[in-house]
């Protein structure tokens, strides 16, 4: 639903963007709900969307990785560490607020060295800085409507659509 509306919004704006989704538990090649198809069509939105799983090529291959939630944003970080600095949430990336960006930064430098070390069989370092930071940070997650009602997708399209417009504004106020 993100990508559809992204693309379209986009497209208003007259910015070219190439915009591809990806899930970190999608099944390959599933149709989309019929509450995300309904929701869609409501806005104007008819594309052929199939769900696809989350793959190294896609990771290497994309500049700029959204996520709606930060636990979605952990397993990716968690799988590709090499991600962080070019991943966020999609409210996060809309945030203006330069703490809690700073504090953004840290915690996924912090979670990176952490998924890490957990690999390694090392101990957890820095668990009190990650704490503090995760009580400081407001929750920039988008709520998931999976198996909800249509009034829970049309909640989330809400708040899709206003996270991407302000990281439309963004894009276009500094596009690199």
């Amino acid at each position: 639903m993100a990508e559809a509306i992204l693309r379209k919004s986009a497209k208003e704006r007259g910015l070219q963007l190439e915009v591809q989704s990806a899930g970190v538990a999608a099944s390959q090649g599933a149709p989309i709900s019929r509450h995300t198809e309904a929701v869609l069509r409501d806005h104007n939105i008819d594309d052929k969307i199939t769900s696809q799983s989350l793959r190294l090529d896609i990771v290497r291959e994309s500049d700029l990785i959204l996520t709606l939630t930060q636990a979605h944003k952990q397993h990716v970080i968690r799988n590709f560490p090499e991600v962080v600095g070019r991943i966020y949430t999609l409210k996060e990336y809309a945030e203006d607020d330069k703490e809690v960006l700073q504090d953004l930064a840290e915690m996924d430098t912090l979670y990176a060295a952490w998924a890490m070390d957990k690999a390694l069989g090392k101990p957890m370092e820095n668990r009190e800085r990650m704490i503090e930071l995760q009580q400081r940070i407001p929750s920039f997650d988008i709520s998931d409507p999976f198996g909800g009602s249509r009034e829970d997708y049309e909640l989330a399209a809400a708040e899709i659509r206003t996270a991407i417009d302000r990281f439309l504004v963004k894009l276009e106020v500094n596009p690199n």
